[in-house]
């Protein structure tokens, strides 16, 4: 049997782990006894092997029971029981029905079996039989239950090592946006907080000479498939970038619209698809995916921002005013099957002046439950720590934004991926 270390040692793939580790991995070599020995034969071995918990009973190489250390010792204790059973056959303590298992059976199928047998099995350990079905040794349920243990372990290990590597990849596309947007602005903050290591939102900035191009993104889920679908979003969106349709941020949001949802095969059959329309018309698959995203694409130059919202609201603060104006996005997500595949979004633009404020959220920090009524944080309340801080510079209103967030969430579970920026023009 391999030892804790060596699984913890090893690096080999998740599959390659599960094949190594089979019933055989856990065979003892325990001594056997015969149908046609007696109870004090048995006595005596038990005696002399303090190591053995069960003790198998064989009969022409094939098991066809086991005799419990506890429950023998126990019966054979009680009064007369010695002179009665004594000189009589083994087989009168023995469970005739072990849990026997092959040499090849996989740890996962057998640590179901053990289950399944009750705690029993547990407690006397199984039988391990070759492919013949004849009789090699046995295994225990400690011996069992450490490996499942370790195994559970690694599989974690592998699983984290993983996510590990996803993170430094997710941050690395990230790395463009961050640059570009110190270069563009002078006063602004991003808070980006996987609730999972990784997650499903996404910043974005790319600035060109005549202004710059920024959106926040909020992707079906969390975890590594929010991650993954980050991943597919900021590359179609550099690419539709590409193109000088910049100023036009609702062109951009259906261009990434159409896109999505070729790319995931998610076109309704209420959908218009203007090229190669019957390939998609009458999709038989039921397994289809439904993901996208909800986001906030603004275009910024000297004197405007446009701005187009799928599902999110762009929030603007003048220079002293005392009261945030909240211009929501359209009710419709980017590339989900009930979004159409000629949806089209509304470009909104709004007059920038000296001062003001923008913020874009995703629904992280606005649908976060909490508080002594543990409803939700909500917009309102957002809109306030907007106004009650708006005199300090940026990188200090998040800190206090987020530590009233951190405050009101208190002792309750993490919905949700949390991100918010902010910008003073």
């Amino acid at each position: 049997m391999l030892s804790p270390a060596a699984i913890a040692e090893s690096r080999a793939g998740l599959s390659e782990i599960e094949s190594e580790y089979i019933a055989r991995s856990l065979l003892r070599e325990a001594p056997t006894v015969a149908p046609h020995q007696t109870n004090d034969e048995v006595m005596q071995l038990l005696s002399e092997r303090s190591d053995v918990v069960s003790l198998p009973v064989v009969e022409n190489g094939l098991p066809i029971g086991l005799i419990n250390r506890n429950i023998f010792m126990d019966g054979i204790a009680k009064p007369f029981r010695r002179e009665l059973f004594g000189r009589k056959s083994c087989i009168a303590f023995m469970d005739k029905q072990p849990l026997v298992v092959s040499e090849h059976m996989s740890i996962q199928e057998l640590s179901f079996k053990v289950v399944g047998a009750g705690g029993k099995t547990l407690n006397d350990g199984f039988v391990i039989t070759d492919d013949a079905g004849l009789y090699l040794g046995v295994g225990t349920g400690e011996d069992l239950v450490k490996i499942v243990t370790h195994l559970q372990a690694e599989k974690n290990r592998l699983v984290m090592e993983s996510i590990n590597y996803a993170s430094v990849i997710q941050k690395s596309f990230l790395r463009a946006s961050r640059e570009d947007m110190a270069a563009a602005l002078h006063d602004y903050f991003i808070h980006w907080e996987p609730r999972d290591k990784v997650g499903g939102d996404y910043y974005f900035c790319k600035k060109f000479e005549d202004g710059f191009f920024i959106a926040l993104i909020d992707c079906t889920g969390h975890g590594v498939p929010g991650a993954f679908m980050t991943l597919i979003m900021a590359s179609f969106l550099d690419h539709i970038l590409l193109e000088d349709n910049r100023r036009d941020p609702a062109g951009a949001l259906a261009m990434m619209n159409r896109k999505v949802k070729i790319a995931l095969g998610q076109i309704g059959e209420h959908n218009i698809v203007p090229i190669e329309g019957q390939r998609f018309a009458h999709s038989p698959d039921k397994e289809q995916s439904d993901d996208g995203m909800d986001t906030a694409f603004c275009w910024v130059e000297s004197c405007k921002l446009i701005y187009a919202g799928a599902k999110t609201p762009l929030f603007t603060l003048e220079n002293g005013a005392t009261e945030v104006t909240v211009i929501e996005g359209d009710r419709k997500g980017v590339g989900y099957v009930d979004t159409p595949m000629d949806y089209t979004w509304t470009n909104k633009e709004i007059a920038l002046s000296k001062g003001m404020r923008v913020y874009l959220t995703t629904d992280g920090i606005i649908d976060q439950i909490g508080g002594t009524k543990d409803i939700a944080f909500g917009k309102k309340r957002f809109c306030n720590l907007l106004v009650e801080n708006s005199e300090l510079p940026l990188v200090a209103q998040k800190e206090r934004i987020m530590q009233a967030f951190y405050t009101y969430q208190g002792k309750q579970r993490r919905r949700d991926d949390v991100s918010l920026l902010g910008f003073r023009i």
